[in-house]
């Protein structure tokens, strides 16, 4: 199954997305990631935070939703601007979810809460992709309806919430 992290820019939290999820993923499930107007580049502070937590960066990289290695299965916006963007036709008839994320790459303030912004922005994408990968894969690729039940709860928990499957 392959999933496709979706954002504005690509530059930060679907990147987050993508890489953490690769990072979890059992063999078989595989996540990507892209932009409807990608920036072009990976935010260094979203790079940095990665190699703090041991999740390899290599080949990773801003990129359009037009220029995806393979068709996602499943695609989940992360920022509120994808969410109401209509996803290309090609993608067919996929199942869809939003799990936005405040954009790290617009906070203000030191360095100290600027890279807080980033680590609560990855801090929350973890909890979701930890619960998606504690369901029962499995069984709910053949139960689409089920399956998009469970991504749209995920979408609402925060790293604070225990998980109930």
């Amino acid at each position: 199954m392959n999933i496709l992290f979706l954002c504005t820019g690509n530059s930060c939290r679907s990147i987050l997305g993508e890489a953490t999820f690769n990072h979890l993923a059992p063999s078989g499930w595989t996540a990507m990631s892209a932009g409807s107007k990608p920036a072009g580049h990976l935010h260094p502070r979203s790079i940095a935070l990665l190699r703090r937590e041991g999740i390899s960066v290599a080949g990773y990289h801003s990129k359009s939703w037009d220029h995806l290695p393979l068709t996602p299965d499943i695609v989940i916006t992360v920022c509120s601007n994808a969410a109401g963007e209509t996803c290309p036709a090609y993608l067919g008839p996929v199942l869809r979810a939003h799990w936005g994320v405040e954009d790290p790459a617009q906070a203000t303030g030191t360095d100290e809460e600027i890279d807080a912004a980033f680590m609560s922005a990855y801090t929350i994408l973890r909890a979701r992709i930890e619960a998606f990968l504690a369901l029962p894969l499995e069984e709910l690729k053949t139960d689409p309806e089920r399956l998009k039940i469970e991504l749209d709860r995920i979408g609402t928990l925060l790293p604070s919430t225990s998980f109930q499957g």
